[in-house]
């Protein structure tokens, strides 16, 4: 899977899938609606998509479908950031970095995060 293959709500659907491992589409419905509106057609209809693109399968159990994922969280943050350095900093990792500490809100602890960080990949 590509990062570009996800769009928001497949996006939202694979969030539910991995934090729960194994998810009925109206599970994954009311899970969403728990933060915003969505019709469980379409949680179907994204779900036939996600399967078509490799990312999740099902089993059925009765007459219900059982959905889990075949891609892991880290696969897919570790692809979509690569995307998001190759075209959109040129695949420069500190211009990614440079740019979300100019213009994003980064809280102190953060910073304390990844001065931690940058001083254990310097120790490599």
């Amino acid at each position: 899977m590509t990062s570009t293959q996800l769009g928001r709500v497949q996006l939202l659907i694979m969030q539910v899938l991995w934090d729960r491992g194994r998810a009925t589409a109206r599970e994954i419905t009311d899970a969403i609606n728990a933060t915003e509106p969505i019709a469980h057609s379409t949680v179907q209809t994204l779900l036939r998509g996600l399967e078509e693109k490799c990312s999740v399968s099902h089993e059925a159990q009765d007459r219900t479908f059982v959905f889990f994922p075949l891609v892991q969280e880290h696969e897919f943050k570790q692809s979509a950031t690569r995307d998001l350095v190759e075209r959109v900093f040129g695949g420069s990792v500190g211009s990614l970095v440079a740019h979300l500490l100019t213009h994003e809100n980064v809280s102190r602890e953060e910073i304390d995060e990844i001065r931690k960080l940058i001083k254990q990949q310097g120790k490599k």
